[in-house]
């Protein structure tokens, strides 16, 4: 059974608006605080966009994202999961980065989660750019290549920018894969859309196996068929699900950095969620809100209800486990 202590607190009993804000207003358990050995699910903020090659801002959304977490109740309307319920949930609180090192900011990040995953806690992101998941990746695949389910406009697989610099939101995927920490044959990308300079990232997605899904093939096939596949490109392996808040088309989330219209509206964005029910999913990221982009928090309110739903999949995996209940 699931700890009383590791449940939000409840909006009858203390008004939304009021009290610290913390994820989903559940408690906030530092890394050595001694009650981390029986957290399930860690909540964690990583704010930092060092990786950002024009509109700068993810920095700011993990802030942005808990003050929203507290329009989220405990139940999901349509699946009737209940989170709580079935996983000691908490806000472990945020990675610090250094906003003027890419490098030490990702050698931080890399080592927060190395706490985490000692500690058997499965983390559940708030970037931060895209380039956040490549440290998290390397301490979550650093032992086994992990498969993944990637939401996104961008592949997020070219080589390098500005005469070779290696590590921008632009790259973390092909350096995953260069580094052993995903298995390409188990990746797949969905929503892929807007012009481009050139399509050096697609020639590598054939070149290793990714299976890239286009926005037009998304839409012609709809959710179900699509999510189908990715399941069975998944496998019964650990995956990790990254989530671009740019996957969604712009008239629905326009706070992040690099748009591209033509992509799925918001119900359609939690519908891909909740087909990852069953999957072996081992950490998930939200990527790529940027605050100062729609200051009204409602991109960051699509972002953490899309965090809900991954928490939502993500507790019933715990439930599962021999010996939970």
């Amino acid at each position: 059974m699931t700890n009383s202590d590791f449940r939000p607190i409840s909006g009858v009993d203390l008004p939304r608006f009021a009290g610290i804000a913390t994820f989903m207003r559940l408690p906030h358990i530092p890394l050595d605080d001694a009650r981390l050995s029986q957290v399930d699910i860690g909540l964690i903020g990583v704010p930092w966009d060092g990786g950002t090659t024009n509109r700068p801002g993810p920095r700011h959304a993990p802030r942005q994202l808990r003050d929203l977490s507290s329009m989220v109740r405990h139940e999901n309307g349509a699946t009737r999961i209940r989170p709580y319920d079935l996983a000691n949930c908490a806000d472990l609180g945020d990675v610090g980065p250094n906003p003027a090192d890419v490098e030490d900011s990702m050698q931080r990040i890399t080592a927060f989660y190395d706490r985490v995953k000692t500690a058997g806690i499965m983390p559940l992101t708030a970037g931060g750019d895209h380039l956040s998941s490549l440290p998290i990746l390397r301490s979550l695949g650093r032992d086994r290549p992990l498969g993944m389910i990637h939401f996104d406009s961008h592949t997020d697989l070219f080589h390098s920018y500005f005469g070779g610099f290696k590590y921008t939101h632009g790259t973390p995927f092909r350096r995953a894969v260069e580094e052993g920490l995903l298995d390409p044959k188990r990746v797949c990308m969905i929503g892929i859309r807007g012009p481009a300079y050139d399509f050096e990232d697609r020639d590598f997605a054939d070149a290793v196996g990714i299976r890239v899904i286009p926005i037009e093939e998304f839409h012609a096939r709809g959710v179900e068929d699509v999510m189908t596949e990715a399941r069975e490109i998944a496998g019964s392996g650990e995956i990790y699900v990254s989530y671009d808040i740019d996957f969604i088309d712009p008239a629905f989330a326009p706070g992040t950095g690099t748009p591209e219209i033509g992509g799925p509206n918001s119900y359609q964005a939690l519908q891909v969620v909740r087909e990852l029910r069953g999957l072996n999913i081992v950490g998930a990221d939200m990527v790529e809100v940027s605050p100062p982009f729609d200051t009204s928090g409602a991109t960051a309110f699509l972002g953490i209800t899309l965090m809900f739903e991954l928490l939502c999949v993500m507790a019933e995996i715990i439930s599962k486990r021999p010996g939970k209940n």
